[in-house]
């Protein structure tokens, strides 16, 4: 039994056991944790470097009760084995101090593996392929040059020896494919593919058996090759990370820190229940949905709606898990937890969207679909004919049969795809996207609308102060000096500004923050005040601002504060205004996409006013705000329905569910984990521009496609009519086969 029903059962009475009843309830959770070792997960957004996973890991193993620390820098997580008295939170701290930032994933919910061994395998039975190849063809040369009887029969039984192991091992992908599709009664491509590699063996043992003059082991050890050659750059492009649902699950705050009888108990969020009532610290992520009993602090709820600015929290505050507690302590009492939290029902929109988005058919698929019958057709016809024609020649209708089979086999039009892809890939890499699902691009040259998030997106979605020069430097460097103790994102810009424009702060001393309301301090015998209008007593302004005062000693108080005590009419105030920096290329992305012929949204759950003048800075016509995360996903889908194909960008968790639910769609790397994995572009720079060129790119990638089946098709045209009367053999089909393999991927590489 885990902790969770451990702490469970301590919820009910039991009437048993007298001396149960007598231990609190905290005290026998922390028996039941005080000796039991666990397993932190963290996710690391901003790891990068061997020098950044050798910090972290001796910086995590040095603290006392951690056993061991290991970084995985492609997941961008570290793993810690440690004892149950170390917490994420303690962990999250050091990192913080090391410059990393951190945030906690429920080990559980994540996938049980870490490596690609599908990839690993392929790579493998590829590399198995291509050795057996080069020993087979030396063989084959020396009875290429004349080798008689005997001799001949060795270099045969030889290339059997190489050759037969090989296909059976390098076979395996197809052979289990091929057999899966003839169990649900269909023909797929593998099936051609398996029947050409099981017929090209068959045939060279039975010659060699025979000692005939022509065994075609090269041709079956070549085949194999080129078609995991193909079959590894399908994977390669159709590598996703793991489900973006499950890694939105994992982001769920795992514990809690629970009420009872006025005993804090962090305790696992499955064990907690709706009624039950957690305090949430300040810089903690909301655990429960809930309602605020007591407290004052504000909000950051950019992640789940957009909002830019942190919202007041106070008795009465209805809160949802995800959210970040900024300023002060929260007693909540919950409402919801774990599955029934609005983060899991969110996490539940985007696996539903997900299953929609796999049902896409790539073109490779629906070509197949024509292509593989009549391969058997042609195949199984050119057999009986010969049947018939030879008089009952069984070895010689086979070998016309497997001929075809070998040079109709869609190895060509297995790399039609993958070959552009990976050329298109590499050439969107250079200009800073990384391709992350195999038919992205194939989906994104169909596109005829694009929705845009604003906050992380379209902006970068850090405030900067504007126009800080026109205010005196003694008030910018009070400012510098209140906002330096301060967490807030506006206080963190003033700082930042006032440092840029080289103020430095003054000394402001008995300095505190005051819950959801500012920083105050004293400053040469005067009391200075950094936050809201209100709190400041200044008139506030249209835009998103900060406000600062300083009060005269010995006046009378301000009105609403003659409890406080003495402070002082406000004899100076200054309103610091914000703006939220536009992405580096908005302008151009947005141009280049309507100068294309796409129509282009804005939807944000940002406040009407900034949204506004965003959409009129760059020109948006269609825009709206205040838009919530189920609402996002259901306008994309109604434009889905329309019949509009809808590349949506967008970074936070209120985006996530449009990002999967769009026929495609792309986050920056600065984007919450879940956004990333649920998108099938990731845009690895700051600059935004490269989107128009996405969308260019992947409608060239899209004719080099389609050139590529016409070539392939073309090449069928003329080798099967060959094949069919009986001018090749099985060698000859397997070299035209390689050749136009090798025409297909050199037409790939055009794009380039």
């Amino acid at each position: 039994m885990d902790l969770a029903e451990d702490f469970a059962a301590t919820r009910a009475p039991v009437s048993a056991c007298p001396a149960c009843a007598v231990v609190p309830a905290a005290e026998r959770i922390a028996a039941l944790r005080a000796d039991r070792a666990g397993r932190i997960v963290l996710s690391l957004p901003n790891a990068a470097g061997a020098q950044s996973i050798s910090s972290i890991e001796a910086a995590l193993q040095a603290l006392p009760g951690v056993h061991s620390a290991r970084v995985n820098l492609t997941l961008k997580r570290v793993s810690v084995e440690a004892e149950g008295r170390v917490t994420a939170a303690q962990l999250i701290c050091l990192l913080d101090s090391l410059g990393q930032e951190a945030h906690e994933l429920d080990p559980g919910l994540l996938s049980s593996t870490e490596t690609d061994r599908q990839g690993r395998d392929l790579l493998m039975r590829l590399g198995v392929a291509f050795f057996s190849m080069m020993n087979v063809m030396l063989l084959s040369v020396a009875v290429w040059s004349g080798a008689e009887a005997a001799t001949r029969d060795l270099f045969h039984w030889i290339s059997a020896a190489i050759a037969l192991p090989t296909v059976v091992f390098a076979g395996q992908p197809f052979f289990r494919s091929a057999w899966a599709s003839l169990r649900q009664g269909k023909l797929g491509m593998d099936v051609p593919i398996s029947l050409a590699l099981i017929l090209a063996s068959s045939i060279s043992v039975f010659e060699t058996w025979m000692s005939g003059h022509h065994a075609y082991f090269d041709a079956a050890v070549m085949l194999a090759f080129f078609l995991l050659l193909g079959r590894y750059l399908d994977h390669r492009t159709r590598a996703i990370a793991r489900s973006a649902a499950e890694e939105l699950a994992a982001l769920e705050v795992p514990r809690a820190i629970l009420l009872i009888d006025g005993a804090e108990v962090e305790t696992p969020i499955a064990a907690v229940a709706p009624g039950d009532t957690v305090l949430v610290r300040p810089g903690a992520r909301m655990p429960v949905d809930g309602v605020v009993l007591s407290g004052a602090s504000e909000l950051d709820r950019s992640l789940l709606t957009g909002e830019s600015l942190p919202v007041p929290a106070g008795q009465g505050t209805v809160v949802s898990a995800g959210e970040v507690n900024l300023t002060g302590p929260l007693t909540v009492q919950v409402t919801a937890a774990g599955n029934e939290s609005s983060l899991h029902r969110m996490a539940d929109l985007v696996a539903v969207a997900e299953g929609v988005k796999t049902r896409y058919t790539s073109l490779a698929d629906r070509a197949s679909k024509l292509y593989s019958p009549l391969v058997h057709i042609l195949s199984f016809a050119a057999f009986g004919y010969w049947m018939w024609a030879t008089g009952g020649d069984l070895r010689h209708a086979i070998n016309i049969s497997a001929a075809v089979l070998i040079i109709t086999c869609p190895c060509a039009l297995g790399l039609a795809v993958p070959a552009v892809i990976t050329s298109a890939s590499g050439r969107l890499f250079r200009k800073g996207l990384l391709i992350k699902h195999g038919t992205a691009l194939e989906r994104l040259a169909e596109v005829d609308t694009v929705v845009f998030d604003k906050t992380g997106t379209l902006t970068l979605g850090t405030p900067e102060p504007v126009a800080l020069a026109d205010h005196p430097a003694e008030a910018v460097a009070i400012a510098a000096a209140l906002a330096a103790g301060s967490a807030h994102p506006l206080a963190r810009a003033i700082a930042e500004g006032a440092r840029a424009a080289g103020i430095a702060p003054v000394e402001v001393t008995d300095i505190r923050e005051v819950s959801g309301r500012g920083i105050e301090g004293d400053y040469r015998g005067a009391r200075v005040r950094l936050g809201r209008a209100d709190w400041c007593g200044a008139e506030p302004l249209p835009v998103t601002a900060t406000y600062l005062s300083v009060t005269d000693p010995g006046a009378s108080p301000p009105p609403g504060e003659e409890g406080m005590g003495a402070g002082g009419a406000r004899s100076e105030t200054h309103a610091f205004a914000f703006t939220d920096r536009l992405r580096p290329g908005a302008e151009q992305a947005v141009a280049a996409l309507r100068a294309a012929g796409l129509e282009v949204e804005l939807l944000s759950g940002d406040a009407e006013a900034p949204v506004r003048d965003l959409a009129q800075r760059l020109g948006i016509p269609v825009w709206q705000a205040g838009v919530l995360p189920a609402e996002k996903a259901a306008r994309v889908a109604a434009l889905a329905a329309g019949g509009r194909k809808v590349l949506m960008v967008g970074d936070g968790l209120n985006d996530t569910a449009a990002l999967a639910a769009a026929h495609v769609s792309i986050s920056p790397a600065s984007a919450l984990d879940a956004a990333r994995v649920a998108s099938d572009i990731v845009l690895l720079g700051q600059d935004i521009a490269p989107i128009a060129d996405a969308q260019r790119i992947s409608r060239q990638a899209t004719r080099r496609m389609i050139e590529n089946f016409l070539i392939s098709g073309g090449y069928n045209i003329v080798a099967v009519p060959i094949a069919l009367v009986g001018l090749a053999t099985p060698l000859a089909a397997a070299l035209a086969m390689s050749l136009s393999s090798i025409t297909v991927s050199l037409n790939a590489m055009r794009l380039k």
